[in-house]
């Protein structure tokens, strides 16, 4: 079909659904699973919350918890592009809640799962960007002076919120300012991501400075270091494959960027998983490999012992730097994608007058490509406040990748849920990307995994607790709800009506539904 054409019909399809089209549609199928790869930046986020394996139990926990995690985001992303593929809108699962949802249950659902989204962007956008900035001082660290002192290993809170605000500037002025070319740098970064991925694995396999496990070290050396029990140690190593494929669903709010949203979107969300999967696994096993000691990794100062292991197997802090200079690049390209993903979640639920201040927020800047500048303005705000919490604990990384997961997490579960416990999956039946008895299957392990990541990773990865080890996950995903229901009360239940939605087919039958 015609370009054209098919815009056409996108925005057809989206007045159908009650709302203007205001962004540009200038995305293809693949440029959309472009964008899923790098939301995820999987080599990059392995590699900034290796600490959760190397602590949970080691290399057996690092490959089989990325294995076993992957399959159950399958389910996720199965689960999520079958109800996209209903509702392909900016709002994403938060407007899929609400369509979906009893009338009489709809407005306060449609909040919860849209604040649960806001949230989820906001803290998933925050760690990336945190943990470039740590990422950057451990893997400077590889340089050391005559005692072995890594060169900032002496910083102070203020130098590394410092670096971390530079970065989060980069991160929101390429996206504000350059729209139009964001396709080009996704696509760049694929073969990025091939060429890095594919020096780092040659390199530490060939030279193997202190030589190389073997396989059955690789796939089943478990030695937990966290201090609780085994299976609960193994669960607590799951959050670093947990928060690389988190951002799974923040396409869905690109629904209104794409020609063919219905078809476009659903595809890339599973394509883009299996693509991760894929890139992670070849990134993890070479690493498993050359691990040096785990009990001197799970402890590392810094949180971050993949500098370590990589100059541990070069034996060079010049070889260690410039195969971590990759995965910083990576960093960088991953912010820049998750503050548009973001931004466009922010602008959709603004635009139906959930937050503060929606008639500003709600606004986009035609003379920047129609973005949602505002909105973007907003989110960078709310992540550089956040980032305070560093003054108060170094640990503060822990609580932003935690409670980033756990938000993301309630949010695709809400829709799924509604569509599986409340419609029997009857909205599914017809769509562009119907799994049947598949998609009945993903819908349930989606569900239940929501029920185990929510409590889990609220837990502190330690089992032996400290100011400096305790995780705050769950204050921030508790002060979130605090703030949206105190929201709701001064505010949303007299004025926010939510979304426009179509009228389902059967609503004359059931006026309950």
């Amino acid at each position: 079909m015609d370009p054209s054409l098919d815009k056409l019909a996108a925005d057809s399809s989206l007045e159908a659904l009650g709302y203007t089209p205001e962004l540009s549609r200038n995305r293809s199928t693949w440029q959309v699973v472009f964008m899923c790869f790098i939301l995820a930046s999987v080599p990059y986020g392995l590699s900034t919350t290796m600490i959760y394996p190397m602590a949970g139990g080691g290399s057996a926990n690092m490959i089989w918890g990325w294995i076993l995690v992957s399959l159950i985001m399958l389910c996720v992303a199965v689960s999520l592009a079958e109800v996209t593929s209903v509702y392909p809108t900016a709002g994403g699962v938060y407007y899929q809640t609400f369509a979906l949802s009893p009338v009489r249950y709809r407005r306060v659902a449609a909040w919860i799962c849209g604040w649960a989204f806001i949230a989820g962007n906001i803290t998933i956008t925050l760690a990336v960007n945190f943990a470039t900035a740590l990422f950057l001082l451990e893997s400077l660290n590889v340089f050391t002076d005559a005692a072995g002192q890594g060169i900032t290993a002496d910083f102070q809170p203020y130098q590394t919120y410092l670096i971390f605000l530079g970065i989060t500037l980069i991160c929101h002025i390429i996206p504000a300012l350059g729209n139009k070319w964001l396709t080009h740098l996704e696509t760049f970064a694929i073969f990025w991501t091939v060429a890095g991925v594919t020096a780092t694995v040659v390199t530490i396999l060939a030279v193997a400075k202190n030589g190389r496990h073997s396989g059955k070290y690789v796939f089943t050396d478990f030695e937990p270091q966290s201090g609780w029990p085994d299976g609960w140690s193994f669960c607590i190593g799951l959050l670093q494959a947990a928060y690389a494929l988190s951002a799974t669903g923040m396409i869905t709010s690109m629904c209104e960027e794409v020609r063919q949203p219905a078809i476009q979107v659903p595809r890339a969300i599973v394509g883009g998983l299996v693509l991760n999967f894929l890139a992670g696994l070849v990134f993890l096993l070479p690493i498993g490999f050359v691990l040096p000691d785990i009990s001197m990794l799970a402890n590392l100062a810094s949180g971050q012992p993949v500098p370590p292991i990589f100059k541990s197997a070069t034996g060079s802090s010049a070889g260690a730097f410039c195969l971590l200079i990759p995965l910083l690049m990576l960093g960088i390209i991953c912010g820049v994608g998750c503050v548009t993903a973001a931004s466009r979640c922010v602008w959709a639920f603004a635009r139906d007058g959930a937050i503060p201040g929606s008639k500003w927020f709600k606004k986009v800047h035609p003379s920047l490509d129609n973005i949602p500048l505002n909105a973007m303005l907003l989110c960078m705000i709310i992540e550089l406040l956040l980032g305070l919490i560093y003054f108060g604990s170094t640990a503060a990384f822990n609580a932003f990748s935690g409670v980033g997961v756990m938000f993301l997490t309630l949010s695709y579960a809400c829709p799924i849920a509604v569509s599986l416990i409340l419609r029997r999956r009857q909205d599914i039946k017809n769509c562009s990307f119907n799994l049947g008895p598949l998609g009945l299957f993903c819908n349930i392990v989606c569900l239940a995994w929501t029920l185990l990541a929510i409590p889990l990773f609220s837990m502190p990865t330690f089992k032996a607790v400290t100011r400096e080890t305790m995780n705050y996950a769950s204050v921030v995903f508790v002060g979130f709800f605090l703030i949206s229901g105190a929201w709701y009360w001064a505010w949303g239940y007299e004025n926010y009506a939510g979304p426009p939605a179509e009228e389902r087919p059967d609503a004359t039958n059931h006026p309950e539904l």
